[in-house]
């Protein structure tokens, strides 16, 4: 039997004041932190994605993922001894499971790696009546909301369940290249039948694909000049 996987979303809000510091700190502490990436990227998926210029209160998500949260905890543990993290803050954080999907036969036990530009990421939660209606009720409404899903075909769907795990029930993200197709997908899906036992599905995030150094070097507008490290993500 594959393993279950999980799924850890960790936003990250430096602190302005970090940026003032002189080049040669601002570097070492990156490399503090791309050090603990990369030591967890060794034997688990982590992508880095930069929100500079997407969300105010985010400049950074970290994705990771794991079948033992024993490694998830160790990561962060390990990450939050890099020089940066005594600048950063966590203003969104959300841990989450993959399992096989009530609705579909195309659930995934781990997540894909990169296949799109951008990452769009929220919390979702669904109404208690839409617990209370019959399975065949619920396969009904799902199975629309699958299908109009399908006309969007380059835009890939991950979904992970946090049901005990984290406040939210469920938390999506979608893959593509073009915001726009995103956009016109989510505002067909409000006119679903199953759009009307959402709860809350907010906030939203728009995460652009990037290694962690790159992630990093949108920080302060510069790239590491010496003891380059590979690129993760």
């Amino acid at each position: 039997m594959r393993e279950r996987h999980f799924v850890k979303y960790t936003f990250l809000k430096v602190d302005p004041a970090w940026r003032r510091l002189d080049a040669e700190q601002r570097a070492q502490d990156k490399r503090e932190f791309i050090a603990a990436c990369e030591d967890f990227a060794t034997d688990h998926l982590l992508r880095a994605f930069s929100l500079v210029g997407t969300r105010g209160d985010c400049d950074l998500l970290l994705l990771s993922q794991a079948v033992n949260l024993d490694h998830i905890h160790e990561f962060h543990v390990v990450l939050a001894q890099s020089g940066l993290m005594k600048w950063a803050t966590v203003p969104h954080s959300y841990l989450a499971m993959t399992k096989p999907s009530e609705y579909s036969d195309e659930s995934r036990l781990e997540l894909r790696p990169a296949r799109g530009k951008y990452l769009f990421v929220y919390p979702f939660v669904k109404t208690r009546a839409w617990y209370g209606l019959p399975a065949e009720e619920r396969q009904r409404i799902m199975a629309e909301h699958i299908r109009l899903g399908r006309e969007y075909p380059e835009i890939d769907i991950n979904t992970s369940y946090s049901f005990g795990l984290d406040d939210q029930e469920f938390v999506v993200a979608f893959e593509g290249d073009d915001p726009a197709q995103f956009l016109d997908l989510v505002q067909r899906l409000r006119t679903t039948e199953s759009s009307s036992y959402t709860l809350r599905d907010t906030p939203v995030f728009t995460c652009i694909t990037a290694s962690v150094p790159r992630a990093l070097n949108a920080l302060d507008g510069e790239a590491l000049t010496s003891e380059p490290l590979p690129a993760l993500g």
